[in-house]
């Protein structure tokens, strides 16, 4: 790489400190306005950039990475998961691809048992009852939700996320079971005092609550499918704090209204903000605008990683975190 600094765009707000960092290390262009950027906008940052950082929202396809030309080396993603980066074309092209792993582990852990939590408990129902100003005292049968001890909660997908929601899980009283494209080591089952189940279909059918903590990739599309949700027992919940893809939204939402599921936790959605309208008028479904990573320490490491991924390609050797197609 050439003795000048880097060229870095980055496409939208970042924590102050990071920003800051960022800006003492790299010739950086920082967003002024925080909405997403356009196709068109991509494209051209793609174009002048070495090195471009992008977020979730931001969808880089193969006919995007065709019109970035010779200068863009590098996307490195503020966040762990890529799936809205085509990393084949951009290694084809010569571009690395990184990203931020392990850093939301315990966030994103945190968040399942808050929706977990609030689904059973009816919290958010208890919540718009006293703000409201209706609420005329407590009642031996008033919002009575489910206890948590001796339930049995299936965990979809037992990798660093899915093995700190068992840990939590296990401080509840919950019984942990798991899904897994591959069983975890013996001593980490032990740990977690986790079952697996090899049939993804016999254990949705046993639990009380479903835990999708799964990566989006097209093996996993609809995992959830209806006919999988149809495998629930009607007073079973589910939540997911991983991609919204993995459930069949439309599927769910109907056996939803039709008491076919008890309750669902939603902090992720099929398209994105694009949010099924049937599915905000239920009462039995919590939902969330992507929170599970939102902490002020999760959002200012993730940048740390950014920086240290993009310093070390800036040095010539290969960023700590960068993603290899082979491995998704």
């Amino acid at each position: 790489m050439p003795s000048e600094r880097l060229s870095v765009v980055v496409t939208r707000r970042l924590p102050q400190a990071v920003e800051t960092r960022m800006s003492e290390l790299f010739d950086v262009a920082l967003r002024d306005d925080d909405s997403p950027m356009s196709r068109e906008d991509l494209i051209a940052a793609m174009q002048r950039a070495d090195v471009l950082v992008p977020t979730i929202t931001d969808q880089i396809n193969a006919g995007m990475l065709s019109q970035a030309g010779d200068k863009l080396k590098l996307i490195a993603n503020f966040g762990a998961g890529i799936d809205h980066i085509d990393v084949h074309t951009a290694r084809q092209r010569g571009i690395l691809v990184s990203n931020t792993p392990g850093v939301v582990t315990d966030d994103t852990a945190d968040m399942t048992l808050a929706l977990i939590l609030a689904v059973t408990r009816r919290i958010p129902e208890g919540l718009a009852l006293m703000q409201s100003g209706e609420w005329q005292g407590w009642a031996p049968t008033a919002l009575l939700g489910g206890r948590l001890s001796g339930r049995r909660l299936g965990i979809l997908g037992m990798g660093r996320i899915g093995q700190a929601v068992a840990r939590r899980a296990r401080a509840f009283g919950l019984q942990v079971h798991y899904h897994n494209r591959k069983r975890v080591r013996p001593e980490i089952e032990e740990e977690l005092e986790a079952t697996f189940w090899e049939s993804l279909d016999q254990m949705v059918a046993r639990m009380d609550i479903i835990s999708v903590n799964c990566p989006h990739t097209p093996s996993t599309f609809h995992l959830m499918n209806a006919r999988r949700l149809k495998l629930m027992k009607p007073d079973a919940v589910i939540v997911n704090t991983s991609r919204g893809e993995v459930i069949d939204e439309n599927a769910l939402t109907r056996m939803l209204r039709a008491g076919e599921i008890a309750g669902a936790g939603l902090d992720v959605f099929e398209r994105g903000a694009e949010i099924n309208p049937r599915l905000r008028e239920l009462k039995n479904v919590v939902l969330l605008p992507h929170m599970g990573s939102a902490t002020v320490e999760g959002r200012n490491e993730m940048g740390e990683k950014v920086i240290i991924n993009i310093k070390t390609f800036a040095d010539g050797h290969r960023p700590p975190d960068q993603v290899v197609p082979g491995m998704l």
